[in-house]
């Protein structure tokens, strides 16, 4: 399979033909929403937070006498059966939501990823981005001349400042270095766009 090499002008600067082992992957649904609900699992961080009764203030003091009130006994104001008391089951920021996955796995469903934008006619190369101004309108003009249709994540093979700022105001665009190709951004950008030799890179880093 073959993609087009464009320059920053928009122009057909080739073509380059796409290693098999990472575009050329039979789809398996499940195992990518697998490795999606990974990711997103992973990513979460709990903020809400109820306190039990070990952390509620008060309760130093036996509420009643234990006997004769005709109540049932009570030795706390911090029990979870009373108002001001502490939470039963509630929420915690220390739960844990991460889920395993083996890395043999997660890198397939990554491949199947990339073959179905490559399938799609979805992906495109483009030699080189130089940019002295360093101005967003720029890459601004610069997407509107590439095949895109509605936004694009940039795949540089190392850290790209220049291209990492200017595409930072873009509502459409997104730049990320090849080793953090991720199942979220590649669904949520519907174009894919290797930089330089990014894919060289890619096929160094995760075809072993």
């Amino acid at each position: 399979m073959k993609i087009t090499i464009y320059n920053q002008k928009g122009e057909n600067k080739g073509d380059m033909t796409l290693p098999k082992e990472m575009f050329e992957v039979e789809l398996n649904e499940g195992l990518v929403h697998r490795a999606l609900k990974r990711q997103l699992s992973n990513s979460r961080s709990p903020i809400a937070h109820t306190k039990d009764r070990s952390e509620v203030r008060g309760g130093g003091r036996k509420p009643f006498r234990q006997k004769g009130t005709g109540r049932a006994r009570q030795g706390s104001t911090r029990s979870p059966i009373n108002i001001g008391g502490g939470v039963t089951f509630g929420p915690r920021n220390t739960r844990n939501f991460e889920i395993q996955m083996p890395k043999k796995e997660r890198r397939k469903a990554l491949f199947m990823a990339l073959s179905v934008k490559a399938q799609e006619k979805k992906v495109f190369g483009l030699d080189k981005y130089e940019d002295k101004d360093m101005k967003t309108k720029n890459a601004a003009e610069m997407v509107s001349k590439l095949p895109v249709e509605r936004n694009v994540l940039f795949v540089t093979p190392e850290k790209n400042e220049t291209l990492k700022r200017v595409t930072n105001n873009l509502p459409n665009a997104k730049t990320i270095q090849v080793n953090y190709v991720n199942f979220h951004d590649l669904l949520k950008y519907d174009s894919v766009c290797f930089v330089g030799d990014s894919i060289e890179k890619a096929k160094e880093l995760f075809v072993k």
